[in-house]
C-alpha cells in the first residue's frame, strides 16, 4: 500500500492543509492518508497550542475523508521527523510511506535531525509555497546533497496559514471560509487564540 503521512503543528488546521491532502492523494495514488499532528515539535518550543486541542480540531477537519494519527500527541519527548518515520516503518513494514511538507519546510531541512535518514525512509513530497519553479530547482538541490527520493505536487499555491489565521482571530476579523465551519466553532466555543 502507499501511506501518505501529513504531518503538521496544525494550530490551528485549515482548508489549505485538506487542500494539498487531497491533491497528494489522487497525484500519487494513495491508498491511504493520515493526518498527524505534532505532539511537542522541537521548533515550536512552548508557542504551540495545547496538543489535544490541535487533535481534536484535525479530527474535526478530517471528516472521515482522511484518518487521524494520535501517534505523536500521545508521546512526551519531542517530534521528531525520523522517529515517526521509524515507528511507521515498524508497523507498515511492507508499504511505502510518502511523507508530506511544504517547500519552507524543504527550504530547512538541513537542519532537521539526521535528513539523510530521513530521506532513506520515505518519499518526501512537497507542496509549492512560493512557485513551483522554485521548488523544482529546491528538489533538485537536496536530491544531489541528500539523496532520496523528493516529489512535487502538483497544487495551487494557498495564501493560508496558521500563523495568518490566529492573527486574524486575535484581531477578531473573520475566517470564514478559511477552515472548516466545525473547526471555527470549536475555536470559538473554546476561547482559543484570543489575546
Amino acid at each position: 500500500m502507499k501511506i501518505g503521512i501529513f504531518g503538521g503543528t496544525f494550530d490551528p488546521i485549515h482548508n489549505a492543509h485538506l487542500i494539498i491532502a487531497q491533491y497528494a492523494r489522487e497525484q500519487f495514488s494513495l491508498d491511504r492518508l493520515m493526518l498527524m499532528p505534532g505532539g511537542n515539535p522541537p521548533h515550536k518550543r512552548g508557542t504551540v497550542t495545547d496538543k489535544k486541542a490541535r487533535y481534536e480540531m484535525t479530527c474535526i477537519a478530517a471528516d472521515n475523508d482522511f484518518e487521524v494519527s494520535r501517534y505523536e500527541v500521545d508521546r512526551e519527548e519531542y517530534s521528531y521527523t525520523l522517529n515517526t518515520l521509524k515507528y511507521l516503518k515498524e508497523v507498515y513494514p511492507n508499504d511505502e510511506i510518502y511523507f508530506i511538507i511544504g517547500e519552507d519546510s524543504l527550504n530547512d531541512i538541513y537542519t532537521w535531525h539526521k535528513p539523510k535518514e530521513i530521506l532513506k525512509l520515505c518519499i518526501l513530497l512537497v507542496f509549492p509555497r512560493y512557485s513551483m519553479l522554485s521548488l523544482e530547482d529546491k528538489i533538485s538541490e537536496v536530491t544531489s546533497a541528500l539523496g532520496g527520493n523528493i516529489k512535487a505536487i502538483d497544487a495551487p499555491i494557498l495564501e493560508i496559514s496558521s500563523t495568518m489565521l490566529r492573527k486574524r482571530i486575535r484581531k477578531e476579523k473573520s475566517v470564514k471560509h478559511m477552515l472548516p465551519e466545525a473547526v471555527r466553532l470549536y475555536i470559538e466555543k473554546n476561547d482559543l487564540y484570543k489575546e
